[in-house]
C-alpha cells in the first residue's frame, strides 16, 4: 500500500491527512475550499474520482452520510483497494460496505479512539478499533503493523462487540456530558475533586458537534438500552431520596 486517498477534511479529516502524509502519497477529496490547508498537511488537493483511485481510501464522513458517499465511490474504486472509515459505531457501517461496496475491494471498519483535542501532541497510546471484515488477513496484519509503530494501541474487535462497549463507554458518557451542559454545569469554586472529574467530562464533550452525539446514538443498536438503564437506575435513586 503505497497511496492513500482521503475522502472529507473536517477536524479528524485534517489529523488523519496530517499523520498519514509523513509516510505516504495522500490525496485529499472535499467539498470545501481548502487546497491550502491540505497542501499545508503535505497531502494533495483532487477530485473525488482520483481519491477513489488509490491503493487505501479512507471515509472521513459522518455516518449519517455514509451510505450516499458509498454509493457515490462505488463507480470508481480499483480492484484490490481498501475502504475504511472511522465512525464511531460499527454495526451499521459494515453492513452498508458490504451491500454496497463491489466485492473486489477490501473493507476494514475502524473507529479511532482520539482525535484533534486529545491525540494534539501525539499517537502514542491512543487506541484505533478495528473490525476487520472483508480483509486478507496479510493486509490486515500489514496496516496493524504500521499503526503500532505509531504508538497506537491497536484493539481488534467485532463491530457488534464494538457498539455494545461503545454504547457505555462513549455514548453515555457524552449523554451525562450534554446532560450537564443542559443543566448549566460549570466550574465554582467551592467544588470537589468528584465534580472536577464532572466537569472533565463536560470539557470532553464541548467541542464535538451535535451531529455526532446524534449519530453515536441513532445508529449505535446498544445505545438506547444503556441510555435507558441509566435513566432507570438514576430515577431509582432519586425516589428513593424522595
Amino acid at each position: 500500500m503505497k497511496t492513500i486517498g482521503i475522502i472529507e477534511f473536517g477536524r479528524f479529516g485534517k489529523l488523519a491527512t496530517r499523520h498519514l502524509a509523513m509516510d505516504f502519497d495522500v490525496k485529499v477529496a472535499t467539498l470545501q475550499n481548502d487546497a491550502a490547508a491540505i497542501s499545508a498537511c503535505g497531502a494533495t488537493p483532487a477530485s473525488m474520482e482520483t481519491v477513489c483511485g488509490q491503493d487505501m481510501v479512507i471515509l472521513c464522513v459522518p455516518i449519517s452520510t455514509l451510505r450516499e458517499v458509498l454509493t457515490r465511490i462505488t463507480p470508481f474504486l480499483k480492484p484490490g483497494a481498501i475502504v475504511a472509515d472511522v465512525c464511531s459505531v460499527k454495526v451499521f457501517p459494515v453492513r452498508w460496505m458490504q451491500e454496497i461496496l463491489p466485492p473486489y475491494v477490501s473493507i476494514l471498519p475502524t473507529h479511532p479512539m482520539f482525535g484533534p483535542d486529545s491525540a494534539a501532541d501525539s499517537l502514542v497510546g491512543r487506541k484505533i478499533v478495528l473490525c476487520p471484515d472483508r480483509i486478507d488477513e496479510d493486509r490486515f496484519l500489514h496496516i496493524r503493523k504500521w499503526l503500532e509503530e505509531k504508538g497506537l494501541v491497536v484493539i481488534r474487535a467485532t463491530a457488534e462487540d464494538h457498539d455494545e462497549k461503545i454504547a457505555v463507554s462513549l455514548s453515555l458518557t457524552h449523554f451525562i456530558g450534554r446532560s450537564l451542559s443542559a443543566f448549566g454545569a460549570r466550574e465554582l469554586d467551592i467544588d470537589t475533586e468528584g465534580y472536577k472529574r464532572l466537569m472533565h467530562i463536560l470539557g470532553v464533550v464541548s467541542h464535538d458537534t451535535w451531529q455526532l452525539f446524534e449519530d453515536m446514538h441513532r445508529y449505535n443498536p446498544c445505545a438506547k438500552p444503556a441510555r435507558q438503564k441509566f435513566i432507570d437506575a438514576m430515577t431509582g435513586i432519586h425516589e428513593r431520596l424522595c
